[in-house]
């Protein structure tokens, strides 16, 4: 019963994807609307991390920020949809990107070189990783949802960027990947729990990160680079970029990565999936979400 509620969901949405970009832009306002409607506990989520990380920021540039990033979150069905259902060719012909730092990573991958490639959790995270998996190999980590259905549906769209996944516990195959000079795009900024994870500063707020990258960078001796992205006046622009982390600890290479992430967000916040529960395992799942 499930599984075909999902299948009428997946159906709507590629219809709903079908149409010309610029009727999606337009019908994007629509769905945050009911975004903000019917997911109200997303919209607080989000309200609560903004509220926290911009302190500092006015208050009716912070309530402006607020609206902003709910009302941009309804492009995520498109974005998305267009990541996992598009041909290249219609993307080329209808999606405005732009590519900075490709040659860098191109070369890296002639020379042999195995690459972390760090990146954030964007809105559109799932169409960067599109656009850039047209252009160059790479190879991705994920996490599986709770529905098997979903899980076939996530894994077909995003192999048509990637050229292999593999789960987020399971390192031992992106450290082959790595060893054997592959890019493997890798997020760390998310909660997952304190197991497997040190508390860093983000945002001047404790975060939960994960410390498997210290240890994963030593044993590969990979090059390390950060995608960041963003859009402006419509197009979308992803910037490759080579990052020297303090490699002298897992704490001191997680906070540099951390601020490196943070500063990324800064120039586009509304732009940042803030509506995933980034400080439930330090500010309390139960108290700061409540």
């Amino acid at each position: 019963m499930k599984n075909n509620f999902l299948s009428l969901l997946i159906i709507f949405w590629k219809i709903s994807i079908s149409i010309p970009r610029k009727y999606q832009n337009r019908l994007s306002y629509l769905a945050s609307l009911i975004i903000g409607m019917f997911l109200k506990k997303r919209s607080y989520i989000s309200k609560k991390n903004i509220e926290v990380c911009f302190q500092d920021l006015e208050v009716n540039r912070k309530k402006q920020l607020i609206k902003d990033n709910i009302a941009q979150s309804g492009s995520v069905m498109f974005d998305t949809g267009v990541a996992w259902f598009w041909s290249n060719a219609r993307i080329n012909k209808e999606i405005d990107y732009c590519l900075n730092g490709l040659n860098e990573l191109e070369k890296e991958q002639r020379d042999g070189n195995g690459v972390l490639l760090f990146f954030k959790h964007s809105l559109h995270l799932e169409l960067d990783a599109r656009l850039l998996g047209m252009n160059i190999n790479i190879y991705g980590v994920e996490r599986n949802h709770n529905s098997d259905y979903f899980d076939t549906v996530q894994k077909g769209g995003r192999l048509k960027g990637v050229l292999d996944l593999c789960d987020k516990n399971n390192p031992f195959k992106f450290i082959k990947w790595l060893k054997s000079g592959k890019t493997v795009l890798y997020a760390t900024d998310q909660d997952y729990g304190l197991k497997g994870a040190e508390v860093i500063k983000f945002f001047d707020q404790p975060a939960a990160t994960l410390s498997a990258p210290h240890k994963i960078i030593k044993k590969t001796n990979c090059k390390t680079y950060f995608l960041d992205s963003y859009i402006k006046n419509g197009q979308y622009i992803i910037d490759l970029k080579k990052i020297d982390l303090d490699m002298s600890s897992s704490f001191n290479m997680s906070t540099d990565l951390n601020k490196i992430i943070e500063n990324s967000i800064r120039k586009y916040p509304s732009e940042y999936l803030w509506q995933h529960r980034r400080f439930k395992s330090t500010l309390g799942k139960e108290n700061f979400y409540k």
